[in-house]
């Protein structure tokens, strides 16, 4: 059992809470392993190198974490009142979402299962 009183115990949760901007999407259609590919090209880098790497991928995954980036950026600047040009990417991750499980039908009436794969991306900035 907890100690103290339900607002203590909320105020006490709430200053250990991260205030840097952020962004995340849910159950993104495209698995963790091709999302970290892109993820690993554009950390540490400030937003505007990230966008300019993100615009000129040709992987799937590049458009739908261009679309985060963006959203982390305008967060930043609508929420905390930051500036775009000194923002750089501080954390991003995918984190493993639900499987979706399909059949293929194949000879002789077996069936292979073909696994359709999903995962949350989150995308952290900061400024320098």
């Amino acid at each position: 059992m907890a100690k103290g009183h339900r607002s203590q115990i909320k105020r006490l949760r709430n200053e250990n809470k991260d205030v840097r901007p952020s962004a995340t999407i849910s159950y993104a259609r495209v698995s963790v392993t091709k999302a970290c590919f892109v993820l690993d090209a554009i950390r540490g880098k400030d937003v505007n190198t990230a966008i300019g790497i993100l615009s000129y991928n040709n992987r799937y995954a590049s458009e739908v974490i261009l679309k985060l980036l963006k959203s982390a950026v305008a967060n930043a600047e609508n929420n905390n009142g930051m500036k775009a040009e000194n923002l750089y990417v501080a954390e991003c991750f995918a984190n493993k979402g639900p499987t979706m499980k399909r059949i293929h039908p194949r000879a002789q009436g077996r069936a292979y299962r073909i696994e359709k794969r999903t995962s949350h991306i989150t995308v952290v900035l900061d400024e320098r």
